[in-house]
């Protein structure tokens, strides 16, 4: 609990952004419009101004639709922060300990930076005792998803990608995560996508352990840290990330309920 006001804040200040949400109307304009330009603009195009689509619930329709996604988006940015924040926390890792970063060649020959969420260096973990509980995870995790013992054996670590939730079917989004655990393989990591809600499609949850990835979701009670994200971070990690959520889940809805007004207004 001594770091619960220091979490609080890794989750709750990507979502404050979405205070400030304007929505963009197509136009590419980067600071998005405010409710006066919307209705001039949607008043001088003559099929929009027949039907009234200057409205002003019309605007605070758009905004809210915008500021749903963007809402989602935040959340998963914080839940990025919280993760490795608590990686470096509990296991003494440093920052670089906690991130992971790659470079490849662009069809156009330009070299572009891929990020992931976080990593595990086994050893670079101080305490004995959880340096061989995550090596253990590891090979479990790696003997469940199909993956041969000479290839577990050369495992140094783990590599994270971090979602609140998985609702797309993007295959564009999945070839790249594909890509990515190529790449960690190689790296001697293993890949794992940590999604802290349960809202993630089956076949997708398929398609990536078929790929040799470790999926770990937002189940709770069923006591499988090879499963479950919470069961992972209490057993594996050291760190009860549910009773986190559940210590502070009366000002987490108190601020996202702020965040959602805002978003619902008509006003500017």
């Amino acid at each position: 609990m001594k770091n619960d006001e220091k979490y609080r804040q890794l989750i709750l200040e990507p979502i404050y952004v979405c205070k400030k949400y304007k929505p963009k109307m197509g136009q590419g304009i980067k600071e998005g419009f405010e409710l006066e330009a919307f209705q001039k603009l949607y008043r001088a195009d003559p099929f929009y101004s027949w039907f009234g689509l200057y409205n002003p619930l019309m605007y605070a329709a758009h905004k809210a639709a915008g500021g749903m996604t963007s809402i989602y988006r935040q959340i998963g940015i914080g839940c990025e922060r919280l993760f490795r924040q608590i990686l470096i926390d509990e296991l003494e890792l440093s920052p670089d300990d906690a991130n992971w970063s790659y470079e490849v060649k662009t069809a156009a020959g330009k070299t572009r930076t891929l990020h992931l969420d976080g990593r595990i260096p086994i050893e670079s973990i101080k305490n004995s005792e959880r340096k061989k509980i995550v090596r253990d995870w590891i090979e479990r995790a790696a003997s469940d998803v199909g993956v041969a013992k000479p290839v577990i054996r050369t495992l140094s670590g783990v590599v994270f990608e971090v979602r609140q939730g998985y609702k797309s079917k993007d295959s564009k989004r999945q070839n790249a995560d594909i890509a990515n655990a190529t790449t960690a393989y190689v790296n001697t990591y293993l890949p794992c996508i940590a999604v802290l809600s349960n809202q993630i499609d089956n076949d997708i949850q398929t398609r990536y352990r078929m790929e040799k990835w470790t999926v770990i979701t937002g189940t709770i009670g069923g006591d499988n840290d090879l499963r479950s994200i919470y069961d992972f971070m209490r057993e594996v990690v050291g760190y009860d990330l549910a009773g986190f959520f559940e210590r502070n889940s009366d000002i987490l809805r108190k601020e996202l309920d702020s965040v959602l007004r805002s978003l619902l207004e008509v006003k500017n």
